[in-house]
């Protein structure tokens, strides 16, 4: 059973979620801000967060920050905003994805399957690619450049595999979006971008060119 922790300083918001969710037969645990949430990263093992952003003590935005730091567990981000600069933000912050209030339930149970497949879509023996100095191991979902890990959200990490088992081919938005969201995807396909620019973030600054993830204008991108 997938466990899956809602983050939300509304109790009604966090009642209703659990009550949704536990239909489906998720385990489900609360916090009603980031500091909390946090201390419950640390100590346990979850499948899935979702996550709001505006909260007292500790908000959505440095709650990701800190997370990403000992985590790349999959993130939901819960937003009231509905423009397009803070839909950026969310994803380049650390967020796997986002929805805007009010939605609904059913669209959240929707994407959190399609995160929750990927993740769980693991081989039973290590699969490992490698590509100018970069190790990637499919089954631990590890990145290692000269022996230093570089943290991905699973997102960047789906991301960066694909473009390395097409290498030399150019990808286009659509099939990208298609291999790691699934077809039921519900969002815009210029989402891809922002974690395109989160990925060669981390990457060159762990010494890997930016230039190594190439945009290929009018149609997506490839890795040469």
């Amino acid at each position: 059973m997938n466990r899956i922790l809602i983050v939300d300083d509304e109790i009604e918001m966090r009642m209703l979620l659990r009550i949704y969710l536990q239909q489906e037969n998720y385990f489900v645990e609360e916090a009603a801000n980031g500091k909390e949430a946090y201390d419950r990263i640390v100590k346990n093992d979850y499948d899935l967060i979702v996550l709001d952003v505006m909260m007292p003590i500790m908000d959505g935005w440095e709650t990701i920050e800190k997370v990403r730091k000992v985590s790349d567990i999959p993130i939901i981000l819960l937003t009231a905003k509905g423009a397009i600069e803070d839909k950026v933000a969310g994803l380049s912050s650390g967020a796997d994805d986002y929805l805007v209030k009010p939605f609904d339930e059913a669209e959240l149970v929707v994407r959190i399957k399609a995160l929750l497949r990927r993740t769980n879509k693991l081989k039973m023996n290590d699969e490992i690619l490698k590509f100018n100095g970069m190790v990637m191991n499919i089954t631990a979902r590890v990145l290692t450049y000269r022996e230093r890990t570089i943290l991905l959200t699973q997102t960047e990490f789906d991301l960066l595999k694909m473009l390395f088992q097409h290498r030399g081919n150019a990808l286009s938005r659509e099939q990208l979006i298609e291999q790691i969201w699934g077809i039921d995807f519900i969002g815009e396909d210029r989402t891809i971008d922002s974690h395109v620019k989160n990925l060669r973030e981390k990457l060159h600054a762990s010494g890997i060119a930016k230039s190594l993830i190439k945009t290929v204008w009018g149609i997506g991108y490839k890795v040469e």
